[in-house]
């Protein structure tokens, strides 16, 4: 299983994404303004993964502070944790990182500055392993809907590149897999920056999981063949109603799916899912630069100057989705409520 981030000999060590799949490269980070790049410039990304980076970032940061009382250590802190924030602003998960590590300093106030820092590396590195143990369990709840013979549709990259080493949206058909299932998974290319051609398509064929290439367009000619019979693709925020931020595209093959009866299956760990807001018109939605639109692997394939509009993300909309699978389990949109019970009697 590849494994895209992890905490070496005191520093952190990313998988280059934006070289994939033609180099497989790592950059050594000793800073966190070097976390920061990675991840605005998508040498790591997929929520998951980028949450596991900001907690990475803010442990790698908090080594350099020089100073001795909580107060001094939490106000030095700030700077990072605001430099991490503004990277990307659709992913819940780099807030979420960050509030549990504020979480973690505040309820333990007393310890030295010392203790403080070794603390963060432990929960930066305990927030990794969480991440792995929870996409299995997603893994498990979301196999159930795979039958055998399925051919499976999904969009962008929710693998093992996107998370702690596992995957969300791949993780059942991992699973599905190692049941003794045979399936097949198509990936379309995912447009503009093509995670589903460069990232999906790899680490599936790594894993030797069949996996078909399609273009973004093909999918609705796919469907009406009756060649699909289910999409599983991931998320980077899900509002309390059930709408869902994932990757630009992921709205048209919904509405694909929905005019075809296939079921449209989001796999969401609870830690993308944003109960503060109350519908996805509340979720940030970012914008990236021309270039990703322009040009391919640094060739130009459009005319110079022309306008560009590179919407990263889109929400689709809860009335859309089959269901939404969890850590927790499987539930219908409407139902997300219930997580919050759940997480309450844990």
């Amino acid at each position: 299983m590849i494994k895209p981030i992890k905490w070496s000999n005191g520093k952190v060590r990313m998988l280059d994404q934006s070289k994939l799949p033609l180099k497989v490269s790592y950059i050594i980070c000793s800073d966190y303004l070097k976390v920061a790049e990675g991840i605005k410039k998508l040498w790591i990304r997929g929520a998951p993964a980028i949450g596991i980076a900001a907690a990475m970032g803010v442990a790698l940061g908090a080594q350099k502070i020089k100073t001795k009382g909580f107060d001094e250590f939490y106000k030095a802190l700030q700077p990072i944790f605001s430099a991490i924030l503004s990277t990307r602003p659709t992913a819940v998960n780099i807030e979420w990182a960050i509030n549990r590590l504020k979480k973690l300093l505040l309820s333990n106030n007393n310890l030295g500055v010392e203790k403080l820092k070794t603390l963060l590396i432990k929960e930066a590195n305990k927030i990794l392993k969480e991440d792995i143990e929870t996409n299995r369990a997603i893994g498990k709840w979301g196999a159930k809907f795979i039958k055998d013979g399925d051919t499976i549709i999904t969009h962008c990259n929710a693998g093992s590149l996107a998370t702690g080493g596992y995957g969300t949206a791949t993780a059942p058909m991992r699973v599905a897999v190692e049941q003794g299932k045979k399936i097949q998974v198509i990936a379309d290319e995912t447009r503009p920056v093509l995670q589903g051609a460069r990232l999906t398509a790899w680490e599936l064929m790594k894993d030797r999981i069949p996996v078909t290439l399609i273009t973004d367009n093909t999918a609705g000619a796919l469907m009406k063949r009756g060649e699909i019979d289910l999409a599983i693709v991931g998320t980077d925020r899900t509002a309390r109603n059930g709408d869902v931020a994932n990757k630009i595209g992921t709205y048209s093959l919904a509405i694909l799916c929905k005019e075809h009866g296939i079921p449209f299956y989001v796999a969401a760990p609870t830690s993308s899912i944003d109960f503060s807001i109350p519908s996805g018109e509340f979720i940030p939605i970012e914008e990236r630069g021309a270039d990703e639109v322009t040009h391919i692997s640094g060739c130009r394939i459009a005319p110079r100057e022309v306008k560009v509009k590179n919407i990263a993300f889109d929400v689709t909309p809860a009335k859309y989705i089959t269901a939404i699978i969890t850590e927790k389990g499987v539930f219908k949109p409407k139902d997300l409520y219930k997580i919050q019970k759940l997480k309450i009697k844990n």
